[in-house]
């Protein structure tokens, strides 16, 4: 029981220790740097610049003439520096009339979207064995929550463009699109494997690779 008592103590002092706030001002992301951390190392304070927390082109629409009908435009620590290690990010998404953003999930980030302009059906699937299926029809001014790396989607359903601003709480969310990373992987997961998977045949499942 004592040695119990002990090991306790030792972990809570070094818990106690621990200090997850930011321990500087900033730490603007130095994308030079040979340095691997969890994240990007830190630019030189003396060096930064205003232009180092600063993005412009959110007022600009993206292009939508893909075949999926919308635009991601990211304002990620890749294009912010200034976000390194602060924890959040944002995206801009336009969509045509009937565009998608397709079902994908964002491993390192819960998003929360706002819709602009248009109406858009939006979704995501709870985890097994679940899956269910929570779905909502967004209007201007409206707003959604997505639950970190749950499978969601995003559709307009309105004739015009549709336009949304989503903030999500990682620097760096990622993204895996599902139909991308099934059936577009490098090299090819196995058909056979994907057939049966999927309750199709071979052939259904090289038809859909082709395309991607």
């Amino acid at each position: 029981m004592a040695r119990v008592l002990i090991l306790l103590a030792l972990f809570f002092s070094v818990a106690m220790a621990a200090d997850h706030s930011p321990l500087q001002d900033f730490c603007v992301a130095d994308m030079n740097a040979q340095v691997m951390v969890n994240g990007f190392a830190c630019k030189n304070p003396s060096m930064v610049q205003a232009s180092d927390f600063y993005f412009a082109g959110l007022h600009m629409m993206g292009n939508t003439s893909n075949f999926l009908g919308s635009r991601v435009t990211p304002v990620f620590v890749t294009q912010l520096p200034g976000l390194n290690t602060l924890g959040i990010s944002m995206a801009r998404i336009d969509y045509a009339p009937w565009g998608i953003n397709p079902p994908h999930t964002h491993p390192r980030a819960t998003e929360i979207l706002t819709v602009l302009e248009g109406s858009l059906e939006v979704g995501f699937v709870t985890s097994n064995p679940e899956n269910r299926h929570i779905t909502k029809v967004l209007y201007k001014g409206d707003v959604f929550v997505f639950p970190v790396n749950l499978v969601h989607y995003q559709r307009n359903v309105g004739k015009t463009n549709a336009i949304a601003i989503a903030a999500l709480s990682s620097q760096n969310p990622g993204v895996i699109p599902v139909a991308n990373v099934i059936f577009g992987s490098k090299p090819d997961i196995s058909t056979d494997i994907l057939a049966k998977a999927f309750q199709v045949s071979d052939d259904v499942i090289s038809d859909i690779q082709i395309k991607f």
